[in-house]
């Protein structure tokens, strides 16, 4: 059986040095990302905001190791991400980061236990039922395992996506506009949740959002503009996240 702990010792779960991308457009190089730092402590609840167009997507998919940086390092979990590459970063992904997106990405022919253990299954590790039963409790899924996607409402849908984000003990959860999908109501609770992860999991948590609701959740905002880091705000409430965006020009 597996206790609760809201002390989470060790280094930053995250760490981005000097991270530049830059994409083609025809004839254009354009600049995502202008060398970024970035430290996320172990255990913590990150938000990332910016304008349209400021780099927030790219961060993410640095940070993820879904895409690679022109120049800089990329370290998750004490490993530098950032020199690995085909087969090494995909199992690196697997087995150490997990994914929460707008839309779940459940598989409707499986159940909600299938849908939450296939990145185990992929891995090809087995389930530990305790860590499983743990899991689903923390995310309010107790006794729905057997249910099929479609028989789930949204913002269940998405409990799923998270459990399936933590089964495998990841280093960081990565999410991206987890909620842009759902109202109002089922967005606070899964908010609530992502912060619960935190709090009680001992999770750590990077988010991109352009919600200043979303972001309050989160111990520190850090907001991006032109590619670069443009602050940072730790505690802030939906206002103060309003208004530092009002700021950059941009949602």
């Amino acid at each position: 059986m597996y206790t609760d702990s809201s002390e989470f010792p060790g280094p930053a779960a995250l760490e981005l040095t000097g991270v530049s991308k830059s994409y083609r457009t025809g004839t254009t190089a354009v600049a995502a990302l202008r060398e970024v730092s970035l430290a996320v402590p172990a255990g913590t609840f990150t938000a990332v905001m910016g304008p349209s167009g400021s780099g927030k997507s790219t961060l993410l998919q640095c940070a993820a190791g879904l895409d690679g940086p022109d120049d800089g390092q990329v370290r998750l979990g004490g490993t530098e991400i950032s020199r690995l590459g085909g087969k090494a970063l995909t199992r690196f992904r697997r087995d150490h980061v997990g994914f929460v997106f707008q839309s779940y990405n459940l598989l409707p022919q499986l159940s909600v236990t299938a849908n939450v253990t296939l990145p185990l299954l992929l891995a090809g590790r087995g389930t530990d039922g305790a860590w499983l039963e743990y899991v689903l409790d923390a995310v309010g899924l107790t006794g729905l395992g057997n249910r099929k996607p479609q028989e789930l409402s949204g913002g269940q849908q998405q409990r799923a996506a998270i459990a399936r984000a933590l089964i495998t003990r990841p280093d960081v959860v990565f999410a991206d506009e987890p909620t842009g999908a759902l109202d109002s109501g089922t967005a606070r609770q899964v908010l609530e949740l992502l912060r619960h992860t935190v709090s009680v999991l001992n999770q750590t948590v990077v988010m991109v959002t352009h919600d200043p609701v979303a972001a309050s959740y989160a111990d520190t905002v850090v907001f991006l503009a032109d590619g670069r880091i443009d602050g940072s705000v730790s505690g802030a409430s939906a206002r103060d996240v309003t208004d530092r965006m009002a700021s950059l020009g941009g949602n």
